[in-house]
């Protein structure tokens, strides 16, 4: 007959306690495994049409195919993109809700007194997902054939040359204003409802110069609309290979890109968090993806949650010191 002795006793607690941790570990692996076991929602804090949503619903779609779950778009516009954050903020914490943000996640610290809700508190970057490069483009009437031909025009005529805008605190409107800065120019802003429409403004001859997304204005430029002086990024479009860029321009430190990055509501799960970057590496990394987005002048472009959030805050630094410097105030 077995009898249980005090070491017998002592011996199976040890063995308990050996089992514990590896209990523990478990069960965030078989989350993993098993995540998701339902839809997920994308929000998108922009209206259906612009570069967010084509981006988000392309990510989506992928997305959708390699987790076996629908994953649903939620475009909720509103109060500049931040009522799309604050309602991704606000979502249960349980790795089905993501928002999809611009450089606005990083933008809207410095340019409104008040949020309803905190960019670094309530929000879990998951991945960089991709970045559309700007390009600065001016009136053919304007006589500046370069950008060191802009920039003395500038000098010579503080206040008199003006630049078109997407709308306040927009990229378009702060990588002008880094520019004054960069270049101790003073150049005045028009901003528009939106980039298509400052696009359309500059073409009118309404405005002299406009900084927005490469692939919207290549059209415009081979036309002969509008002209072409810089690419801000560190290499050359493949579709517009004869525009500098800043730096070939002359112009150290302007490379400002329009960037999109996945986020989740603070308190995610960590297992969930790392799921949904390697579904998002892999879907950007596809080839399929990379093609069909890259011909639309998207470059895939993706990190670990980490450096996101690294990214992020250089981000805030970089865009903050613009945004005191100039004054600027949301609307």
């Amino acid at each position: 007959m077995y009898r249980s002795t005090p070491a017998r006793r002592s011996r199976a607690a040890l063995l308990c306690l050996a089992a514990a941790p590896l209990a523990a570990t478990s069960v965030p692996q078989a989350l993993a495994q098993n995540f998701p076991v339902k839809p997920l929602r994308m929000i998108l804090p922009f209206p259906p049409g612009g570069p967010t949503d084509l981006l988000g619903r392309t990510v989506a779609a992928r997305l959708t195919d390699q987790v076996g779950q629908p994953v649903t778009v939620d475009n909720r516009p509103g109060a500049g993109g931040n009522l799309g954050l604050e309602v991704a903020s606000k979502a249960p914490p349980d790795g089905y809700t993501m928002v999809l943000s611009s450089p606005l996640i990083a933008i809207s610290p410095s340019l409104y007194a008040k949020l309803n809700y905190d960019p670094v508190k309530d929000l879990a970057p998951i991945s960089l997902v991709a970045v559309i490069q700007n390009i600065l483009v001016v009136h053919p009437a304007v006589p500046a054939r370069t950008m060191s031909d802009l920039v003395k025009m500038a000098r010579a005529n503080p206040g008199k040359l003006n630049y078109a805008s997407g709308g306040v605190g927009t990229t378009t409107h702060l990588a002008a204003e880094l520019l004054n800065s960069l270049m101790k120019t003073r150049t005045v802003h028009v901003p528009y409802k939106g980039s298509g429409q400052a696009m359309i403004g500059l073409i009118a001859g309404e405005t002299d110069m406009l900084i927005m997304a490469a692939p919207i204005a290549a059209p415009q430029i081979n036309a002969g609309k509008i002209r072409a002086l810089a690419v801000l990024s560190d290499k050359r479009q493949p579709t517009l290979p004869d525009v500098p860029t800043s730096r070939e321009a002359g112009i150290e430190n302007f490379e400002v890109p329009i960037w999109y990055g996945m986020l989740a509501p603070a308190g995610t799960p960590r297992d969930a968090i790392t799921r949904l970057n390697a579904e998002i590496v892999k879907a950007m990394n596809a080839p399929e993806m990379r093609e069909k987005l890259t011909a639309a002048g998207i470059e895939p472009s993706t990190t670990t949650p980490e450096r996101f959030a690294e990214f992020i805050r250089s981000e805030a630094v970089r865009y903050g010191k613009v945004i005191r410097d100039a004054g600027i105030k949301g609307e």
